[in-house]
């Protein structure tokens, strides 16, 4: 089994950026952990602050994964087109935000990602990745 986790903006900067919302743990150190766990399956990791960029990589793993594991960060709040890639593709995407999006600011609570997603994990860290990937196998 193949799952593509694709991390959209300022994801890059976990372990650096606002600790006491995103913990102190980089997602590649993180990214590491999820490897040992599951060391059956083929996990691959991308990462981009560039909307278009998270968009190509939808389609590509969208046609060759089992499973993707995205977190779209603030472009969950913008991007009509990242929705619309999910709906695009045949793949199943779980959408996941380490922190709880609907306790922050207003703006948070408008997602163009969800409708489109299978299943969205929302606030609980970076154990939502974890969940997220046990969920892509048991479906399987």
């Amino acid at each position: 089994m193949k799952i593509a986790i694709i991390n959209g903006p300022n994801l890059n900067l976990l372990g650096k950026r606002e600790p006491d919302v995103y913990g102190n743990l980089s997602f590649d150190e993180y990214f590491k952990q999820l490897q040992n766990l599951f060391p059956a399956i083929t996990l691959t990791y991308f990462q981009s602050n560039v909307e278009g960029e998270l968009i190509n990589e939808l389609q590509r793993a969208g046609f060759e994964f089992d499973g993707i594991v995205l977190n779209p960060g603030g472009y969950t709040h913008t991007s009509v087109a990242i929705g619309d890639a999910i709906a695009a593709i045949k793949t199943p995407v779980v959408e996941v935000h380490i922190s709880n999006v609907h306790a922050r600011e207003d703006f948070r609570k408008i997602s163009h990602v969800s409708a489109k997603a299978a299943g969205s994990i929302i606030g609980l860290g970076l154990k939502g990745y974890e969940l997220a990937v046990r969920w892509l196998l048991e479906r399987k």
